[in-house]
């Protein structure tokens, strides 16, 4: 256990605290039971360490360790905190939970049987707190980690300071807002950018590098994560990877369950569960006509790639910027509330119809409509009804 909160020491004193994921102002640290679940690679691990530095004791009263670490192939979860416990520890902070096979009974254990605990943790994205086998449902809070917006990437990047802004402060005052950001920077060219490899603090490492990255991410996440969840064999695995190679050359589209299940060699069932997996490890977004009580087997109208950056890393040959301004709009809104298939226009959002396109995109299908706007790329300041797309990134 000493070697363990040597590595603690080391860990929560090195890490960075210049720039920080908008979801840090929104946890509630002082609960009991705190889970933080996203994506690899958004940033859950930094968050979690930037909150122990900046806020609770570097001593004895404070671990941090990765539940994928040796250290669990010969001791217990349980075992670890009740010595942590007995030595004085008040902050218990646990990473990759998904990786200890029986990780949710024995956090319920140590929260039930030892009360003078905190306990911060950082999952998977397929991390669905009320189906896992201890019930945390009652006990842990919950906060959900997404990529990064284009106002972090601009912050993070260029040392910026772009405070986000309310959805319908952007709606109705969007030429005042974009002519106070303009006189800072030239969005379109930072866009274009963030479009390609903003989405992952991981960026910053190597740019040329982020798409090879990304891929290897996804193909770890399908590998590794998702097997550590949902008992599924290694056929199914590789029936998943076909399924995305093959959304992946599409997106987006109206998918024809019965075609596709066909052609990888499934059941209808098993085709929607598996579109299901890969939403929820963040690499495909389906989109329903009604974003109220979506059922585990219902098919989405329309799928997508979770985030632009995905389609420059899994189909470069395929790049449309159409698509990849689709999924820009739908990632940065998703974060706020959920985005759903509309009959007329593109998309419906809080009551609002949205066609998303290039400069030249007019209002002409949607302009009957009494709730309507048009978020249209290559444009620094709109007017009215027509808002620049990359404001969009502006909201978290």
């Amino acid at each position: 256990m000493e070697d363990l909160f040597q590595k603690s020491y080391l860990k929560i004193s090195r890490t960075p605290v210049k720039f920080q994921r908008y979801l840090g102002e929104l946890i509630d640290w002082s609960s009991r039971l705190i889970g933080i679940k996203g994506a690899r690679g958004a940033g859950k691990t930094t968050l979690m360490l930037q909150y122990a530095k900046q806020n609770l004791p570097l001593n004895h009263e404070t671990l941090y360790t990765s539940l994928d670490s040796l250290y669990f192939t010969a001791n217990t979860l349980v075992g670890l905190a009740e010595r942590f416990a007995v030595q004085g520890g008040k902050y218990l902070l646990l990473d990759e939970v998904h990786r200890y096979p029986n990780w949710s009974q024995e956090i319920k254990n140590i929260y039930d049987d030892l009360p003078e605990l905190q306990i911060i943790f950082t999952g998977s994205s397929i991390v669905h707190i009320n189906q896992a086998k201890g019930d945390l449902s009652r006990r842990a809070v919950m906060y959900e980690l997404n990529g990064l917006s284009f106002r972090e990437y601009l912050n993070f990047s260029q040392g910026s300071n772009f405070q986000k802004i309310g959805f319908e402060e952007l709606l109705h005052n969007h030429s005042q807002l974009a002519l106070a950001w303009i006189s800072e920077m030239k969005p379109i060219p930072h866009f274009y950018k963030y479009m390609e490899f903003g989405h992952y603090p991981y960026f910053i490492e190597n740019e040329q590098l982020y798409p090879q990255k990304l891929a290897e991410t996804i193909a770890l996440a399908i590998t590794v994560d998702l097997p550590s969840f949902h008992e599924i064999s290694y056929s199914s695995v590789e029936k998943i990877r076909l399924l995305l190679h093959i959304i992946a050359e599409s997106v987006p589209f109206k998918p024809n369950i019965s075609k596709l299940s066909e052609r990888i060699g499934i059941s209808r069932n098993s085709l929607v569960l598996f579109l299901r997996y890969l939403e929820d490890m963040k690499i495909i977004r389906g989109l329903y006509p009604d974003t109220k009580g979506i059922g585990i087997l219902q098919k989405p109208e329309k799928i997508y790639l979770h985030h632009p950056n995905l389609q420059y890393a899994l189909s470069s040959e395929n790049s449309n910027i159409g698509n990849a301004r689709e999924s820009f709009f739908i990632n940065q809104l998703s974060t706020l509330s959920p985005v759903a298939y509309a009959a007329e226009g593109d998309f419906l959002f809080k009551g609002y119809t949205f066609e998303v396109g290039g400069k030249n995109k007019s209002s002409k299908q949607v302009k009957h409509l009494e709730k309507y706007f048009v978020a249209a790329d290559e444009i620094e300041v709109g007017h009215a009804h027509k808002i620049p797309l990359w404001m969009f990134g502006m909201l978290y």
